[in-house]
């Protein structure tokens, strides 16, 4: 039976415990030209400098570490977009267990190649026609253990690593935050996130930002309850592009967050070039949406101390230079 109990901050704390030594502690860093911009302290946490280039090797690694010897001898199944999938295949690796991640015919060839040299073996689908879990459902029929991208107490926790090491970080530079703005596709990482900051500082706001037309976790939290995004939409931000909120994240999300905000592709794309310009960091578009909401006004910058995550870096060649082209 599936555990829906949602992780609390000592389900964090273990998950740091068995990461420790084997994540990139990324730092906080800072643009005096886009705090200037934006009126107050900005610092920013690179995931994109995360291994596998994204933040869920964290929530992957300890997912496949609370399964039983048992449970990894069957091998394990995903589906994901790229990041996600990356996590899972690097993690299964280091666990010499067997890795089937789908993924859609459309992501990135970039990260679809990086999975494959990771040793797992990737089913393709179609984004738009096919049901994921249909895809990885006869998979799972033989044994193999689904690894969710984000709607799992595991990988919840996982990802709320970096808020421990967030606010233990904004204590050793000796300032309050503010607020704390991140990326948000199912809610994984802005959950997680979100408990352990509101452990340390229950006064600090958390902001998800999700990409225009994709903002279901915004909406959700307008309606008091999951819905869904409508069909027919597309975005360059395809770390992001869920259906509907989980039902674990969206239940920590509606307690934790102060509000989520939606961004345009444009917005994003401009995000990426402030990060490569201000910050010498190659942010994939999805990646990047919690700098672009900097600029929507609709969170309090002036003056104020805001942390802000920038969730990955895994983004095709082609792609970042047609964004830089475009400036």
């Amino acid at each position: 039976m599936t555990d829906t109990t949602p992780p609390g901050i000592a389900d964090i704390h273990a998950a740091a415990a068995r990461l420790f030594g084997l994540i990139v502690e990324t730092p906080l860093i800072e643009s005096q030209e886009l705090n200037k911009r934006f009126g107050g302290r900005i610092l920013f946490k690179p995931e994109t400098l995360q291994r596998t280039g994204s933040f869920k090797f964290r929530g992957a690694y300890n997912k496949l570490s609370s399964l039983s010897e048992e449970e990894r001898r069957r091998g394990v199944v995903a589906f994901s977009s790229g990041n996600h999938a990356q996590g899972v295949a690097a993690s299964a690796a280091m666990f010499g267990v067997k890795a089937v991640i789908a993924m859609p015919s459309d992501a990135p060839a970039m990260k679809i190649a990086n999975v494959r040299k990771m040793g797992a073996e990737v089913v393709p689908f179609d984004r738009f026609r096919d049901d994921r879990m249909t895809v990885v459902r006869p998979y799972m029929e033989r044994g193999m253990v689904l690894v969710p991208p984000f709607d799992d107490p595991a990988i919840i926790a996982g990802q709320g690593t970096i808020g421990l090491e967030l606010m233990r970080q904004v204590k050793a530079l000796g300032v309050d935050l503010d607020a704390v703005v991140v990326p948000c596709g199912g809610g994984g990482l802005s959950s997680g996130i979100s408990v352990a900051v509101k452990d340390a500082s229950p006064d600090t706001a958390v902001w998800a930002v999700e990409p225009e037309h994709f903002d279901d976790t915004r909406r959700s939290l307008a309606a008091g309850a999951r819905v869904s995004n409508e069909p027919g939409h597309s975005s360059i931000c395809d770390a992001l592009l869920t259906a509907e909120p989980g039902l674990i994240t969206f239940e920590i999300n509606r307690r934790n967050l102060t509000g989520a905000i939606a961004v345009s592709d444009q917005a994003a794309a401009q995000a990426v070039r402030d990060a490569m310009a201000h910050l010498k960091l190659v942010v994939e578009p999805g990646g990047c949406v919690a700098l672009a909401a900097l600029s929507s006004g609709e969170i309090d910058l002036s003056g104020k101390c805001v942390a802000v995550v920038l969730s990955g870096g895994n983004v095709d060649f082609g792609t970042y230079a047609g964004i830089m082209e475009a400036a």
